[in-house]
């Protein structure tokens, strides 16, 4: 129970690597709000409330505010892993692509801070958990979009990290390499050879396979919890090893 009693709100909560989350946090004794754009999220059971909006959008950052003070009064855990990315390359990319990924992947995560950032005073400090990804730390083909925001997530999670750290809040990040998910099986559908595609996918790493939810769900559960204390500012990879490559 190593979540006992803690407020925690998760972002795209409803499926993938959110829902695994949300299902290790309820197992380790957690009270939980989601924010998911999918409104069968508010059918899931277990979580306290589901906030059914864009993580992108302020006006849905004050329905969990006001949710969580309805609720619980104040905010121990954020986990921002709500996200979007398509393949391209920067010249591939349209404007209107552009800043919808912008929106889901960076304006999400400084939104939900902010937001929680001002409960977590209310409780004396919190641990924020930002799903960031090893397309952050390298350069991928046809991801150039996604990977400057994954970046923009890690950068603003340390400068996070050093200004509220005398506040008992601690930021990190989560960066999970390809990892199945029901989004993941969702892109690859139209593709010629969908089982070709994942082959590849999973040769890249060394461990030979892709990453499963809870797997990543358990790194989450790490830094949220108090056994990652003296952790902040960092960022966790769960990638299979394909960044040593």
């Amino acid at each position: 129970m190593r979540l006992a009693g803690k407020a925690a709100v998760v972002t795209g909560g409803a499926s993938g690597i959110g829902r695994a989350v949300v299902e290790a946090f309820l197992r380790e004794g957690a009270r939980v709000g989601i924010v998911d754009r999918d409104a069968e999220a508010a059918e899931i059971e277990g979580p306290e409330f589901a906030v059914i909006g864009d993580a992108g959008a302020p006006q849905t950052w004050q329905q969990v505010e006001d949710q969580v003070t309805k609720h619980w009064g104040g905010l121990d855990v954020l986990v921002n892993n709500a996200g979007y990315g398509i393949r391209a390359s920067v010249a591939d990319t349209s404007w209107e692509d552009w800043q919808t990924i912008l929106t889901t992947n960076v304006s999400s995560v400084f939104l939900g801070c902010r937001t929680a950032i001002t409960l977590m005073r209310k409780t004396g400090g919190g641990s924020i958990v930002n799903m960031a990804s090893v397309a952050g730390q390298i350069g991928m083909s046809e991801r150039a979009a996604y990977c400057a925001t994954k970046a923009a997530v890690v950068g603003l999670s340390k400068a996070m990290a050093v200004d509220h750290a005398n506040e008992g809040i601690r930021v990190n990040c989560v960066a999970p390499g390809t990892t199945d998910t029901p989004y993941f099986s969702k892109i690859s559908a139209h593709l010629a050879d969908p089982d070709a595609y994942r082959a590849d996918l999973a040769a890249r790493q060394p461990l030979g396979r892709l990453g499963r939810p809870e797997e990543i769900a358990a790194a989450t559960l790490f830094l949220a919890s108090e056994e990652s204390s003296f952790a902040t500012g960092s960022v966790l990879t769960v990638d299979g090893g394909m960044s040593v490559w």
